[in-house]
């Protein structure tokens, strides 16, 4: 059992999703995207990139390495897709991919995509990256032996970390260093909790220690690189450190700086070593880091990482709209650290934070179709405006010279089922709990002090405000169903078969805890009032400064043109004006869209004039917003968030 966390998430392999909002998107991603994705890594070389011997020069130009780690992420979505959906060539298909792989592994472990000459092996870790793609590779493989129960891949990747717990370390002879990309400490622990071998976690408390201590290790390494004549990537960036999250040691940051995904990865592997270990001081950090992100640095959709310079966090409170970056693998990576934060503490701020990302930041990177991906997620886009080429743009693209995005979202979204829903255990300090943190339609089944309990969920959430759960079990049990009631919502009523609860009388950090003994066919209604609501952003925030964005229950909408015509500047949404939502099964596979009467700014007059001293009149207008995720599915256009306030 973990010494510092309060629950425990109930696996993905436990939980059924069928509702009509997320199950369709997870089939997508199933037959869609994750077919999308093999046959583009297998025609640009990834499978056969871990084979390449750098010795043979006449193979030709191998593939970029930055790419390489998305085989690890595919590999792990195909695996949660195989365990859930049994799907024979998609299963044949990862046994090629990780047989691709494990081919090119080294009689020692070693493993890495354009495997390195000897005398390179971890000389340059800033750039190379080798233990961030030994890190997603180790996802991968623990997803696999979980949903194959095949212990092939793991073994290997086994070998792999033993020979970096061999290499790293504090003791003679060992490399005092650690990766300029973090994915390796929560891959670590992760191995840790599959196999019980505590010197994978041990490697992971080292790696989150060692980054940042004096002196610090990426000016000797470049140092001996240049002694050594070796190659360098030229990426060090002005040595500008904190764009690793090296600038100091980690227990002494007060902020989130430098590039977003970066981050959120160590953070997690941060707050994944404090759960296994208790470590108090270093869970301190992590709710100071979690402070920093989420209360100055955290776009309304939950998107992080403000700025294309090095996809990097700005200034506290620096969230600009049109070339707002909020990368999609840095929400992705906020999903993850939120979750992992709601497991130590059962807060529903971790919970709300999650639900705002994936519902927002992170669906917005995925087209409806499976086909078509937003590396960048703009608040505001203007097509007529500025060019922005490559993977920042205001249409989805088809594919990414940098691909890390799309099997982020894949692996995120096939392995759902498992941010659902955590048990507790009961101690002398908590209760026995099921715990439900987000509300999607399926069942559940968990085992609660040997008794198998399901619980089944009934809801068109997040259209409709009523969630129903009824409970199966074989015989009565005693404990708590924890519900999230969410920050966003006013008013929220509960239900015990038939019979209302009090609210006030069970809410505690943001979770209404129903403690009875519960029996066959137990019924819980839970009602979520979701108005549309105007959001302010705080004064600081200077980009938002008069304007509003429209909120319903934990979505948040956009005004597109293609709905309200060009000059989505010129609109103002007076504060009296009433809104109403009504579901359109019509529109972008039906949504609940958010309609009513708007201003718009008229152009009379203007004529050649750049400038003048009269106010132009505004007119009545009719505006029609839609869900942010959904932006950008129909004919190219502006889009908008953020709206004149008046």
């Amino acid at each position: 059992m973990s010494e510092g966390r309060a629950i425990w998430p109930v696996a993905w392999r436990q939980v059924e999703i069928a509702d009509g909002f997320w199950a369709p998107r997870c089939e997508t991603v199933r037959t869609v995207t994750l077919p999308l994705e093999y046959e583009i890594n297998q025609r640009n070389g990834v499978l056969e990139a871990y084979q390449w011997d750098w010795q043979e020069r006449d193979q030709g130009t191998p593939p970029w390495r930055i790419i390489l780690g998305d085989l690890g992420k595919w590999i792990e979505a195909a695996s949660y897709a195989i365990a859930l959906h049994h799907d024979a060539q998609m299963a044949a298909r990862i046994e090629h991919a990780v047989q691709s792989m494990l081919r090119g592994q080294k009689e020692d472990g070693y493993l890495y995509a354009n495997p390195l000459y000897r005398e390179q092996r971890w000389a340059n870790l800033q750039e190379y990256s080798e233990l961030y793609e030994a890190g997603h590779d180790i996802e991968a493989a623990v997803a696999h032996f979980q949903a194959t129960g095949q212990s092939h891949f793991l073994e290997a990747m086994c070998r792999c970390a033993d020979l970096l717990v061999a290499r790293f370390g504090r003791g003679e002879g060992q490399i005092r260093g650690y990766d300029g990309h973090p994915e390796i400490e929560l891959a670590l622990v992760r191995l840790y909790r599959a196999t019980g071998e505590r010197r994978y976690l041990e490697l992971a408390a080292y790696f989150v220690d060692e980054r940042g201590q004096p002196p610090l290790y990426f000016p000797a390494e470049l140092q001996e690189l240049q002694r050594r004549n070796l190659p360098t990537l030229g990426w060090y960036r002005g040595r500008d450190y904190a764009l690793c999250q090296a600038h100091k040691p980690v227990r002494e940051q007060e902020e989130a700086v430098g590039h977003a995904v970066r981050a959120l990865y160590l953070y997690s592997g941060m707050a994944d070593v404090s759960a296994e270990t208790g470590d108090a001081g270093l869970l301190a950090t992590c709710r100071r880091l979690w402070q920093s992100v989420t209360h100055r640095k955290m776009y309304v959709t939950g998107g992080v990482g403000s700025t294309a310079q090095g996809e990097a966090f700005a200034a506290d409170f620096d969230l600009p709209n049109e070339t707002a970056y909020a990368e999609t693998c840095a929400n992705v990576a906020l999903v993850f650290f939120a979750h992992r934060m709601l497991q130590i503490e059962a807060d529903s701020e971790y919970a709300d934070v999650m639900e705002r990302a994936l519902y927002n930041g992170v669906l917005s990177g995925l087209a409806l179709d499976g086909r078509r991906f937003f590396y960048a997620n703009p608040l505001s886009a203007h097509p007529r405006g500025e060019v922005r080429e490559g993977h920042v743009a205001t249409q989805r693209q088809e594919w990414f010279r940098c691909a890390c995005c799309p099997p982020n979202v894949a692996r995120l979204l096939t392995s759902l089922g498992g941010y659902i829903y955590s048990t507790s255990a009961p101690t002398a300090t908590q209760r026995l709990a099921l715990y439900v943190h987000l509300y999607v339609g399926g069942r559940v089944t968990s085992d609660l002090l040997g008794q198998r309990v399901t619980l089944c969920q009934e809801t068109r959430y997040p259209w409709k405000e009523t969630v129903s759960i009824t409970l199966e079990l074989k015989s009565p049990l005693q404990f708590a169903l924890a519900l999230r009631i969410p920050g966003w919502c006013r008013g929220a009523a509960l239900c015990v078969n038939g019979e209302s609860v009090r609210l006030q009388d069970c809410l505690r950090r943001g979770y209404a805890y129903l403690e009875r003994r519960w029996q066959q066919g137990d019924r819980v209604v839970l009602t979520l009032p979701m108005p549309v609501e105007r959001v302010e952003a705080n004064p600081a925030v200077w980009a938002d400064c008069g304007r509003v964005a429209l909120q319903r229950g934990p979505l948040v909408y956009c005004l597109e043109e293609v709905d309200n015509g060009p000059a989505l500047a010129d609109l103002r949404l007076p504060c009296g004006a009433p809104l109403l939502a009504s579901y359109r099964p019509e529109l972008l596979g039906g949504v609940v869209a958010l309609s009513g009467a708007a201003q718009r700014r008229t152009a009379a007059g203007w004529r050649d004039q750049l400038y003048r001293p009269d106010s132009s009149p505004f007119q009545p207008a009719d505006i029609l917003a839609v869900p942010y995720c959904l932006w950008a599915n129909r004919e190219p256009g502006e889009m908008q968030v953020w709206v004149q306030g008046s």
